[in-house]
């Protein structure tokens, strides 16, 4: 049988990288530091490049996955037969940490009690910040005496030297790692990204953050990794894991029909269950009308989803609570900013007001609650999504969108 190919570590960089490789791989040799890392590998390309690209700079590796639920999908058992062919590849040890318990708590559970209230959770960002990344860097620190670790994602990282004197932040600017967009805007994974603490940026390198997409498949290639030609999962991990967000909401709630109608009263049509829908959705509602219908109110305690033409659909305001202050300090007063209202959507620009916390955010872990005021009205104003907030490429932070009533 054929060895696999061992990734080559030498001096000088292997003439065959492209330019941002090339590049990453010095980046990579220059940060301070002990260069030991544990790398969340999921099985995909871009984590086994993050691995791959660690190696060729000459940093001491584990591999570690996090076993979120058994079967098919990229977070299941499938992920873990690749990431530990790709450490077998690069000859680094291979952990897992069985992390189905947590993730059944945190995320599962989370998104069949939202999906029911008739709010759209974002799970990603939770993921992230309660199942993923304190637990890798917990398990490196307390099991293998690492203290870094590496993901992945398309993100990047800056400390903070508060020289940015022409910035409409520069007042809430202090010594703190800042989190910025990935180079690639097509894949920046920022969004998801914003609630992470200070605590675990400063334990984290994203070296993947200064490439794109292409070039990323271009350095798989080069290095002959197993992976390089596996295709992206483009399904939450519950939704490619159950077949559709559908079946998966299916097998944990009862059908509950009830009515679709227009804000003035109009039944269009009937339902089985508001978790069916999201805010600003126009296929798949199974009705007839004359002019396109999206979506706009969802309301869990009479079973109705509310519908309107596109017109009536945007909003000029919403409020977003447990904020989470990534880059900067929780500034006291409004500021300008941009802001994303979903993973896929331009941002806006928004004046960014501070609220006073109410009794019921001071017992949440992230008690920091804002009013937005869009200079346009913002289409699909979805609550339990995120909102996170930038100025140019810095995460300034970010939050969960809440019902109009809260």
């Amino acid at each position: 049988m054929a060895m696999p190919p061992k990734i080559p570590i030498t001096q000088e960089v292997n003439k065959t990288a492209t330019t941002a490789g090339k590049n990453c791989i010095f980046r990579l040799r220059g940060l301070p530091g002990e260069h030991q890392a544990v790398v969340g590998l999921s099985g995909g390309v871009d984590s086994s490049l993050t691995a791959a690209l660690l190696v060729e700079a000459g940093w001491e590796i584990n591999g570690l996955t996090l076993w979120l639920m058994s079967g098919k999908g990229s977070c299941c058992t499938e992920g873990l037969i690749d990431a530990a062919g790709i450490c077998k590849q690069l000859q680094i040890p291979h952990h897992i940490l069985d992390s189905r318990t947590n993730f059944d708590k945190e995320i599962i559970q989370g998104l069949i009690n939202g999906y029911q209230a008739g709010i759209t959770p974002s799970p990603c960002s939770k993921c992230n910040r309660s199942v993923k990344f304190s637990a890798m860097v917990q398990y490196a620190a307390e099991e293998l005496n690492i203290n870094r670790i590496a993901t992945g994602h398309y993100a990047r990282l800056r400390y903070s030297n508060k020289l940015l004197t022409e910035s409409p932040i520069r007042n809430f600017l202090d010594n703190r790692t800042q989190l910025l967009r990935g180079l690639d805007r097509n894949k920046d994974q920022s969004y998801f990204l914003y609630d992470l603490t200070q605590d675990v940026l400063n334990k984290v390198v994203f070296p993947l953050g200064e490439l794109t997409k292409s070039e990323t498949r271009m350095e798989a290639h080069r290095l002959g990794l197993r992976t390089a030609k596996k295709p992206e999962s483009q399904d939450l991990c519950l939704a490619e894991h159950h077949g559709s967000m559908k079946a998966f909401l299916d097998n944990y709630l009862l059908p509950r029909e009830g009515e679709i109608l227009l804000r003035e009263g109009t039944v269009l049509g009937k339902h089985d269950g508001v978790e069916h829908f999201t805010i600003g959705q126009r296929k798949g509602l199974g009705i007839a009308w004359k002019e396109p219908l999206y979506v706009v109110e969802i309301n869990s305690t009479t079973n109705q989803v509310i519908v309107a033409p596109r017109s009536e659909a945007g909003k000029s305001s919403c409020t977003v609570g447990e904020i989470n202050w990534v880059s900067i300090a929780p500034p006291e007063e409004k500021v300008k900013i941009e802001v994303q209202v979903r993973y896929r959507g331009n941002p806006a620009i928004a004046e960014l007001i501070p609220l006073k916390p109410t009794q019921e955010d001071l017992e949440k872990e992230r008690p920091h609650r804002c009013l937005l005021k869009f200079e346009e009205e913002e289409f699909s104003i979805t609550p339990g999504q995120a909102a996170v907030f930038y100025s140019g490429d810095i995460v300034l932070g970010g939050g969960i969108i809440k019902p109009q009533s809260t």
